[in-house]
């Protein structure tokens, strides 16, 4: 088997078995599709420690930072892992290999001022209503900007106050929305929505002006643009409102692990890093704050 084929029939073994979401396929396919440019089309069985070291160095020499030469390993290892078990491949020539050393990014976090202040940015006209209802729902159950846009309307359970979400690796949970979201989300399914639809059939909660489905890079060019409106000074992605909402929920007193749930995280070590965004925190506001906090004069 040569290194293309081997390729395809993991890409379409993450697709049908893994049931991975497209965005997670794209990120493999491209690590892959690197490997591949830098290897050649070889047999399975010539890949090797020193190719792949080769393979590594040259990321490093364009440039690539760790967390991306790190990524791009766990992707070729778990391709290794799927040959190994295939047989196509007898050894795993990345066992002599060391992972990319690298530091552990903490999270940018707002304020719960500039969250008020991003939040109640959207006027009332209805692209506005529309804005509002989606940046008190990203805040208020911490939901990934794909789990947004995939929002259907039989996942919502307003009565509740809450909505199905389908998250990475197709895993379900039940996200919770405060009173301001589901306001706010009415207001877009009652007054704005039913005169934007153009195809009765289309069941997703958020849509376009032209009655289409709402794209990931829509959401992130409306919340930079409501940054920009509210003068908050760090740019801003979808996914600051999700860490937003887990520090504060942290800082709030909530458990470790019932964040790990709302957010949908497999592993609690990932939820860990908000206890840094946390501890973080404290240490600038003593700082700023306590009369002997700041450096010694």
């Amino acid at each position: 088997m040569n290194l293309h084929s081997a390729i395809d029939s993991f890409l379409a073994h993450l697709a049908v078995e893994r049931g991975l979401a497209p965005s997670t396929l794209e990120a493999y396919g491209r690590d892959l599709a690197a490997l591949a440019g830098s290897l050649g089309d070889i047999s399975v069985a010539q890949i090797d420690a020193r190719s792949l070291r080769r393979h590594f160095s040259r990321l490093e020499a364009q440039g690539h930072v760790a967390s991306t030469r790190a990524r791009a390993q766990s992707a070729i290892s778990r391709l290794l892992a799927f040959l190994r078990g295939e047989g196509a491949l007898a050894s795993d020539p990345l066992a002599e290999l060391g992972r990319p050393r690298r530091g552990r990014k903490v999270p940018r976090v707002l304020s719960l001022q500039e969250v008020t202040m991003l939040i109640e940015a959207p006027d009332e006209s209805p692209l506005g209503i529309r804005d509002r209802a989606m940046l008190e729902i990203l805040y208020a159950a911490g939901l990934r900007v794909s789990e947004l846009t995939a929002l259907r309307l039989s996942d919502l359970q307003l009565e509740s106050r809450a909505c199905r979400v389908q998250g990475k690796g197709r895993r379900e949970r039940l996200a919770l929305l405060g009173e301001p979201a589901v306001h706010w989300l009415l207001r877009y399914l009652e007054e704005v929505r039913p005169r934007w639809l153009r195809d009765p059939g289309n069941e997703h909660v958020f849509i376009s002006r032209r009655g289409t489905n709402l794209t990931r890079q829509s959401v992130w060019y409306r919340v930079r643009h409501y940054g920009r409106r509210a003068g908050v000074v760090q740019e801003l992605t979808p996914h600051v409102l999700r860490h937003s909402f887990a520090t504060h929920l942290l800082e709030g007193g909530a458990d470790l692990r019932a964040i790990q749930e709302m957010l949908g995280h497999a592993d609690i070590g990932t939820t860990e890093i908000y206890t840094h965004v946390s501890r973080k925190r404290l240490h600038d506001l003593v700082e700023s704050r306590h009369p002997r906090g700041g450096p010694p004069r």
